[in-house]
């Protein structure tokens, strides 16, 4: 058997879906290492992983993230993070890195080791067709013209990468789309933007949706079909105002309605319907399975459990890929999409009648229910890893980050 390491961004979207894949991972046997902060510790350790912390505490990440602020975090945190990244790798050796595809310093980190190395997309797989928001464009030239401070602090942290460890072969700009001989997609082929357009080395794997630990205190037994769902994400604080006109807008659709309020306090909403359930954090999976609508923010990894049950969504994009996601959503016919300046004119309420009384919409979202689970999910994404390990080692060569070009 062999060791596998995991190295993360410290935010849900992007951890949530290895969780899975690393506990299959430790039930045929192999050793696990999870490199992490330590907001995320106690759900690692629950998948049989040994947890390793990032120094300094949870990692903090610009709010809200612009491309330019989102790659001079990254990169500042890359040096940072990597002298005890190394050490502690060094002290338990992998025999493979898989890290997020925007989790720079895992990649160096396998240079540094020589190892091979797997990215984990919790996104969409980018390209010139489905561009990356840390891509190389006239928008990220502009941004960069508004903010020197950031370009300075990006090309100061890019620097003492370079000169401190292996980062050859590493892409100029795109931290959010670093790419490997192995990439895993936690989607579907179907779900995917121009799949046409990505080689073998992309595996699309669909949802790694697995069983997560109970949660006694969500009173399921009070819910009252139909079971309409709202959140708008667990990371960023979201405005109360927001989801209280998300809650009273529904309110009259549902049996129950439950708005998941993240880091907003769900006092802050003030006085609500009596069938509103509002808490800061629920089952997500488990709701889901209830739910006849999900509102969303169109995080990725939300809005692919969502399409695992075969739920119609309505997006409400705040930002990052989010927009693209929900594009994709409408293109589909899973769903609609409305602009969060639009929520408190009713418009809510419309759509998602809509959503409800169209059988088209469920229609959709059940095809592309058929297609998230035939994907194979965490078991094939295990699957893969094992193959590519197998090569790896008969090759008896590492794997270098694959070169980038920047107009792609």
């Amino acid at each position: 058997m062999s060791t596998i390491a995991f190295l993360s961004i410290g935010m849900h979207g992007h951890v949530n879906p290895t969780l899975p894949v690393v506990a299959e991972l430790v039930r045929r046997g192999h050793t696990v290492t999870y490199h992490t902060s330590p907001a995320f510790r106690e759900e690692i350790e629950a998948t049989g992983a040994s947890v390793y912390l990032y120094p300094g505490g949870d990692q903090p990440f610009p709010d809200p993230p612009t491309p330019l602020t989102w790659m001079e975090s990254l990169a500042s945190t890359a040096v940072h993070l990597l002298p005890a990244v190394l050490t502690d790798l060094r002290r338990d050796p992998p025999d493979l890195i898989v890290h997020d595809s925007a989790c720079l310093w895992g990649a160096v980190a396998a240079r540094e080791l020589g190892v091979p190395a797997a990215s984990s997309f919790t996104t969409f797989a980018l390209n010139r067709h489905v561009p990356s928001p840390t891509r190389g464009s006239l928008d990220l030239l502009t941004a960069a013209t508004a903010q020197p401070r950031s370009v300075q602090g990006y090309l100061r942290s890019r620097w003492a990468l370079h000169r401190r460890f292996d980062a050859r072969g590493l892409p100029l700009l795109d931290l959010a789309n670093i790419r490997q001989p192995l990439n895993l997609v936690y989607t579907s082929r179907a779900f995917q933007p121009a799949v046409e357009d990505f080689d073998q080395s992309y595996r699309f794997v669909g949802p790694s949706v697995g069983a997560r630990p109970a949660d006694p205190s969500f009173p399921t037994d009070r819910l009252r079909d139909p079971v309409l769902f709202a959140s708008l994400g667990t990371v960023f604080n979201a405005d109360p105002q927001l989801l209280r006109s998300l809650a009273t807008e529904l309110a009259p659709l549902g049996g129950t309605v439950i708005v998941s309020t993240g880091q907003t306090d769900p006092e802050a909403l003030g006085p609500l319907p009596a069938n509103v359930l509002a808490r800061r954090f629920v089952p997500q999976p488990e709701v889901l399975a209830r739910a006849a609508l999900f509102v969303t923010h169109g995080g990725m990894n939300s809005v692919n459990e969502a399409m695992y049950t075969g739920v119609p969504l309505l997006v409400i994009p705040q930002g990052a890929d989010q927009p693209m996601v929900a594009r994709r959503v409408v293109e589909l016919g899973a769903g609609l999409s409305i602009r969060t300046q639009d929520v408190a004119r009713g418009s809510v309420n419309v759509l998602a009648q809509q959503l409800l009384r169209d059988p088209r919409f469920r229609a959709a979202a059940r095809t592309l229910q058929v297609a998230q689970r035939e994907a194979g999910g965490y078991r094939r994404a295990a699957d893969e890893l094992e193959r590519y390990l197998h090569t790896a080692g008969s090759d008896g060569q590492s794997s270098p980050p694959v070169r980038h070009s920047e107009a792609e």
